[in-house]
């Protein structure tokens, strides 16, 4: 499985709105991003789905900046 196939895996997380969002972040921002970025949203995607979801709703702030950079990323992809 090649790691844009996996990474794509990881966005599906059965709400329909967090997957809209990792998979945009992945097209439109993830090819471009530098190592540390990439590495970080690749870290991101191993977090709870409640925890994701906190910090995409933005009901909290990860305690990492390199997370915190990814999400705000993630909520800055315009809309296809």
């Amino acid at each position: 499985m090649s790691e844009e196939s996996r990474l794509r895996w990881q966005c599906r997380r059965g709400m329909r709105e967090l997957d809209e969002l990792l998979l945009r972040y992945l097209e439109k921002r993830y090819p471009e991003a530098d190592v540390d970025e990439k590495a970080a949203f690749r870290g991101v995607l191993t977090l709870s789905d409640p925890e994701l979801n906190a910090y995409l709703l933005q009901r909290q702030k990860p305690d990492s900046e390199p997370f915190a950079n990814v999400i705000k990323h993630i909520l800055r992809q315009p809309h296809a």
